[in-house]
């Protein structure tokens, strides 16, 4: 066979392969759903934390650091722990003085383009100077904090790439199912 004609012969497949590889790529993206996994919503909480708030005058400071986000199994809802540092009369809340786990739904908020937590309930709280219970001044901030972050900050944040290649398609729901977080497209 000639050379020539042989090397033709695998240039054309080559481009054809790179043609439907783009095509298979593109009819993914055009599915009706995109999933995240909780190792990219972590990241994406790494780099927002850690967080302090300064409340009363700055009488009271809270700080959120280390953040650790699962998907329990079965489980339609997230699980995020934190290491939480309160502070009083201007101490230092930079440091953990106890942790706090909390679990919520999503929802996605096309202003910030961005997963929110909907729903959040927190589970659980250990704050041994505080005798290990929150007092009701600790519980109310943790829940205004709570209230802010739900509102105002994604979890995680559409790039501009993905909302380019998601075009004029809408976000519907967002669920969490077999241990990712889906985000439904509607047509």
């Amino acid at each position: 066979m000639n050379p020539r004609r042989s090397f033709l012969r695998l240039a054309t497949v080559a481009v054809i392969g790179l043609t439907l590889v783009g095509c298979t790529t593109v009819g993914a993206l055009l599915g009706n759903d995109v999933t995240f996994t909780a190792a990219q919503l972590q990241h994406s909480l790494n780099r927002n934390f850690p967080k302090h708030y300064d409340k009363l005058g700055g009488l009271v400071s809270l700080t959120l650091m280390n953040p650790r986000l699962s998907i329990p199994p079965n489980s339609n809802r997230l699980r995020v722990d934190f290491d939480v540092g309160l502070g009083a009369l201007g101490s230092d809340s930079s440091q953990p003085t106890g942790r706090f786990a909390l679990t919520s739904a999503l929802r996605f908020d096309p202003t910030t383009h961005g997963l929110h937590l909907q729903d959040p309930v927190i589970e659980n709280v250990d704050v041994p100077a505080l005798g290990g219970v929150m007092n009701a001044s600790s519980r109310a901030l943790l829940n205004s904090w709570l209230g802010d972050y739900a509102r105002q900050e994604p979890v995680y944040r559409f790039d501009n790439s993905l909302l380019d290649k998601l075009g004029a398609r809408r976000i519907g729901t967002t669920q969490i199912e077999n241990g990712v977080v889906v985000v439904h497209l509607d047509q």
